[in-house]
């Protein structure tokens, strides 16, 4: 997960999981594609020929020159046995996005991803989005949650608040992201995160897990331009928000430790094919579901927005890759590295 200011790794053992992060430091002042802020956010123009001649290598949209706001922690608090209070906000703050790389990010709490959630099967979710951008719509999809979509999922305008109340549905790890049009736009640009629906009765292999992550894969197009997210590759693929997020903050691992891996396909646009170089995938949990169960994989294909959680064991000592197996993307920052040590 990507912040403002230096790296960081957050460390949690067994059932209490493990979310790797990465930060990045800088300034940016955007002056790209010519959007018309008089305009409501679902009508802002993109227009590749007011791109001026000296703009940054990686830049975004106009309407956010020189605006960087300060990551604010997200506050979940479980009020009762099944109900979870959860304050969010959605603001722009630079990040960086490969090694003297900064993005200016459209974000949920200043990270990129946004914060791993953790709630309970059988949960309802009161929600509450304060909108810190000053001058684009934003909103939540979760993916987990049963919702009327234009009602619960509805755009927040800027400065201002909304609050929703959701009901969780099944267990499983799931993609929440923006859902203002154009979805594709608050995507690429990083609005995005996990939400872990813990099942009431745990998975079947809970007592054999010696270590958990979350990971998220997703991609970012060259200088944020809406016609290079339509019509063009990634110029990054990357785990965690950041080329150097878990390449250069390794997992560390003990030999014959059982690790447990979320894994989410954030996109917007681009599949995955999930694999763990020097070890199998002993079990997956399709979508995180542990009534959705396979054993036995070398590589597992996950969709745009779809997850999985695989389990797989160290043996020897060394450095395991994981990556995804479409090397092209592997080559634009899709790889993580877990030392393995005695």
């Amino acid at each position: 997960m990507l912040t403002k200011n230096g790296y960081r790794l957050v460390v949690g053992l067994s059932a209490m999981g493990l979310f790797l992060s990465a930060c990045g430091g800088g300034s940016i002042d955007d002056k790209v594609d010519g959007a018309n802020t008089d305009k409501p956010a679902n009508e802002v123009n993109v227009k590749t020929e007011d791109v001026v001649a000296d703009t940054p290598k990686i830049e975004n949209i106009g309407p956010h020159k020189g605006i960087d706001q300060e990551p604010v922690p997200i506050k979940v608090e479980r009020i009762g046995e099944h109900e979870v209070d959860i304050d969010m906000t959605s603001q722009i703050t630079n990040i960086e996005l490969d090694k003297g790389e900064t993005y200016k990010a459209w974000t949920f709490n200043g990270t990129v991803p946004g914060p791993v959630i953790r709630v309970k099967e059988g949960d309802k979710l009161n929600f509450n989005l304060k909108n810190m951008d000053p001058k684009i719509n934003h909103s939540v999809d979760f993916h987990s949650v049963y919702a009327s979509p234009n009602k619960d999922f509805a755009d927040v305008k800027p400065n201002e608040s909304g609050t929703f109340s959701y009901e969780v549905g099944s267990p499983g790890v799931y993609m929440y992201h923006c859902a203002t049009e154009p979805v594709l736009q608050h995507i690429a640009n990083g609005m995005y995160g996990t939400m872990i629906v813990e099942p009431a009765d745990g998975y079947p292999t809970d007592n054999e897990i010696d270590k958990e992550i979350t990971v998220v894969q997703s991609e970012f197009y060259k200088d944020g331009k809406m016609e290079e997210m339509v019509n063009g590759e990634p110029e990054y693929v990357v785990f965690n928000g950041s080329t150097q997020a878990v390449k250069d903050e390794m997992i560390q691992a003990k030999v014959g430790d059982k690790i447990r891996i979320n894994f989410v396909d954030a996109g917007p646009n681009e599949v995955s094919s999930f694999h763990v170089i020097g070890t199998q995938l002993e079990t997956v949990y399709v979508d995180g579901d542990p009534r959705n169960v396979v054993e036995g994989l070398q590589t597992s294909m996950v969709p745009v927005s779809g997850s999985i959680v695989a389990e797989c064991t160290v043996e020897k000592p060394g450095i395991y890759s994981f990556v995804t197996h479409a090397f092209d993307h592997v080559t634009k920052g899709a790889l993580g590295k877990i030392e393995v040590t005695e």
